[in-house]
Formats: structure tokens, sequence, C-alpha cells
């Protein structure tokens, strides 16, 4: 039996946090077992904002070096960058000219992302959504996993593939959002009711997959708690609830045990204790990155092999398009 398709992509902008860790690529892992798996690197979206191109490039393979030192295994998923797959830009033309002004507008993404960058409105952070449409439909993928603040953006390729189908006839999966079960939000280390974001201005706010240990120890002294000294989860104690689930994520146990664990103990040890479970799993990765990213020749092939899956796939997808709008393809 044919395995399910799933796609998935992370910009290679600003440092990944712990959280992006738990929420993506630590499931990217489990899932390249289960389904056919293509994993973008989305250098195509990320120039929506201003980028230095060198710093862009170096930024690309660390993140492939990074998923590889997470897990990711090349013989079991493919994993590309985005640009090296022309079909994601190809597709996203012809969805354009089904895509409305007014629902790209009202995108909770622009609207945001207008207010940080309003020197650098362009269309291409208007048109994000599309291409993120392009990128999933190409591989006719039934599933996308995301968090459940990013289901807008499946809602709107779902939108444009059902748009696309009435139009011209059966062409497009339907995609549905998988909304992965178990994964606590993580919250910011300073204001622990806003999610932990790769983009905070404070340093101490994020825990970043770069940050050595000793970073991650000082950091979690450092986190916000309450003047209570009960460990302890529930609605009034966040910044506890939110360490409490980092330890639970990172150690693999319930939310009871870590209560049990770390009873009659002060916020201290308990922020010591937190902090190393992260250092314990981020340290070997980090070893693991470095020794990758000494050898280029090997994340070169990696990445033309992903691309040609990749490509292939897409190419399939974005034939039976053209066929179907009308466009002459020749020979």
């Amino acid at each position: 039996m044919d395995k399910k398709v799933i796609y998935s992509a992370v910009q290679p902008s600003g440092n990944l946090t712990i959280g992006n860790y738990l929420g993506a690529i630590r499931n990217w892992v489990r899932m390249q077992d289960e389904y056919d798996c293509f994993y973008a690197v989305a250098n195509m979206h990320a120039i929506t904002v201003k980028q230095d191109p060198a710093e862009l490039r170096r930024r690309t393979l660390e993140l492939v070096a990074l998923y590889l030192a997470c897990g990711l295994d090349p013989e079991k998923c493919a994993l590309y960058v985005q640009s090296n797959v022309p079909q994601h830009a190809e597709l996203c033309w012809v969805l354009n000219t089904i895509a409305y002004v007014g629902e790209l507008s009202r995108m909770t993404q622009f609207k945001d992302k207008s207010q940080k960058h309003a020197e650098n409105i362009n269309m291409g952070l208007m048109d994000y959504p599309v291409l993120m449409a392009a990128d999933i439909l190409l591989y006719q993928a039934q599933y996308v996993p995301v968090g459940a603040d990013q289901k807008q953006h499946v809602e709107i390729a779902r939108d444009l593939a059902i748009r696309f189908n009435n139009r011209f006839g059966d062409t497009f999966t339907v995609p549905e959002p998988l909304i992965l079960k178990g994964g606590a939000k993580i919250c910011s280390l300073q204001e622990p009711t806003k999610k932990m974001s790769k983009s905070d201005e404070n340093p101490n706010a994020s825990i970043y997959l770069t940050d050595d240990r000793d970073t991650v120890i000082r950091k979690f002294k450092r986190a916000v708690t309450d003047s209570d000294n009960v460990v302890k989860a529930s609605e009034d104690k966040p910044g506890i609830t939110n360490l409490l689930n980092i330890y639970c994520a990172f150690k693999g146990c319930s939310l009871e045990e870590a209560e049990g664990e770390f009873a009659g103990m002060g916020y201290g040890d308990f922020k010591l204790a937190v902090g190393e479970s992260v250092a314990d799993v981020i340290t070997p990765v980090q070893a693991e990155q470095k020794r990758l990213l000494a050898d280029k020749t090997y994340l070169g092939e990696v990445l033309k092999s992903g691309a040609d899956r990749a490509y292939k796939a897409a190419r399939r997808t974005l034939s039976k398009v053209y066929r179907k709008v009308g466009f002459y393809e020749g020979n």
C-alpha cells in the first residue's frame, strides 16, 4: 500500500528554538518511517523579508545539517532546498490567477509582518500563502504537520485546491492539517504567556538549538516563575507550567511524574534540572551538526538526491496542471 504524503518546510532565517525542535523537527523524524515525506528548506519564503545573501546560503546549509543531526534520514525522506525545484515558483504563478487579493490581505501573517516590516511591504509578503499552497499541492500531500496557530495557511491551500479542481477538474489532493497531539506549546522563558519565538528581541526568552550548555543553564536559571515555591502546573503559574512542559518533552515523562519528582524542591534546583534535561539532548545534536558542516560534499549529495526526488514528483503535478489550464508544452 502506498504511503500517504506529508509536506513540511522551515525557513533558514533566525536561530531555531527548542520549540521548533519539539514541534517540528522531532516529529519529522518520527514520521519518515510511516509517511512519504518531503521536507524543504524554505529559502524562497525567506526572501520576503530582507536577507544578507551570504548569510542566507550559510543558514541554508546549517539547517540541512541540523535536520540530519536530529535524525532525518535522506534514504527515507526527500530533503531539499525549495529554490532547487523550480516547479514551486511555476505552480505559484498559476495559483495566483485563482487567488483573490481580499483573502490574501486578510491573512494574519501578512498583517503581522506588514507591521514589523513597514518599510518593505512587498508583493512576496502578500503572496506568501500562495507559494505555501504551491509547496503543498505540488506533492499531492494528504497531510501538513502544523501547530494550531498555523492552520490558516493550510486552509488557503485547501481553498485553492478545491477552487482549481472545481474549475479544471480533479487535479489536486485537498490537504489536511495534521495537528500533532501531545506536543505542549513551548512558551517564552521571560513572558510565559507568549509562544517561544526565534525572532524574540530578548535573547533570554528563547533557548536556541545553537546555545551551548552553559548558556542553556544560565537562561533557565533566569526564567520567570512566581512568588510561590511549589513546582506544580496551573493556569495561575504560567512560568512553572511552561518549565514543566519543557522538562516533560525532553525527558519523555508525564506532567504528573514530573510534579512528583520535584515535589518539595525549590525553584533554583528545579530550573537547573530543566536546563540540564534540554542541554543533554541538544549538545550531541550540535556536535553532529558541526561534523556534518565540515563535509560539504556529503551535504551537497544529500540535497541533490532530495531535489531530484522532489523534482520528479513536482513535475508530474505541474504537467497535469499545465494541461488542465491549456498551456502548450510541445514535446
